[in-house]
């Protein structure tokens, strides 16, 4: 997979923006991770963001995978989770979300308390 990002090179000006080629690997063995579930928390300098597998009728779920970035990092994945999801809506439709909105999340995972790290 290449990623390419440009990048800026101290005080220079938009049309002499340098362009870098990220080649990224994907190793062929690598497991996909379903998540159904997020807990996200932060500390002043790093969002840690816990993606958890919840069963329907369980009371306790399961976290997968644990990811830790800086904000700015974050905020970039929130751009382009949001760039993502508007192409996805104009290709297939809008993703209708429960009725109840964030009243909704917070009945149901208002009371989730984020995992305890293995140092605690």
């Amino acid at each position: 997979m290449t990623l390419e990002r440009a990048t800026e090179a101290g005080a220079m000006s938009a049309p002499q923006r340098r362009r870098m080629q990220v080649n990224i690997e994907l190793p062929s063995d690598l497991d996909a991770t379903y998540a159904n579930f997020a807990v996200i928390t932060h500390t002043p300098s790093e969002i840690i963001l816990d993606f958890a597998q919840v069963l329907p009728n369980t009371p306790r779920g399961k976290v997968r995978a644990r990811i830790v970035t800086t904000p700015m990092n974050a905020k970039l994945l929130l751009r382009a989770l949001s760039e993502n999801l508007d192409k996805y809506e104009a290709k297939y439709g809008e993703v209708k979300l429960p009725e109840g909105g964030d009243g909704l999340a917070a009945q149901l995972f208002g009371q989730v308390k984020p995992p305890q790290s293995p140092e605690a």
